[in-house]
């Protein structure tokens, strides 16, 4: 049986601020726009504007520290799925780190 694993360190991947005090890390892209990500969030650091989900949905699942969509929060352990068309307003007040997976781009 062959299997063609991919694989990334989350120490490895390059940084990209995208936002005072949040750094996405790229860890895989694969077909038809997916991707996943780590998210880390600066305490007190919030998104610029509203994210919007499109053309498909965001799976969200918090690492560590406490994440707030702008309406709630979702400590550690969390698991969020935002649908395509979805939007929220990504902010911490104590910081976070997040996992992201976007199986549509």
């Amino acid at each position: 049986m062959t299997t063609s694993f991919v694989w990334s360190s989350v120490r490895d991947a390059p940084v990209r601020e995208l936002f005072p005090g949040i750094r996405l890390r790229p860890l895989w892209r694969g077909e038809n726009g997916a991707a996943a990500y780590v998210l880390e969030m600066d305490p007190g650091s919030g998104w610029s504007g509203v994210d919007v989900h499109d053309p498909g949905p965001e799976e969200v699942f918090v690492l560590s520290g406490v994440f707030n969509d702008g309406e709630r929060d979702y400590p550690a352990g969390s698991f969020i799925h935002a649908p395509a068309g979805s939007s929220h307003v990504p902010q911490t007040t104590t910081g976070c780190k997040l996992f992201l997976f976007y199986p549509e781009g």
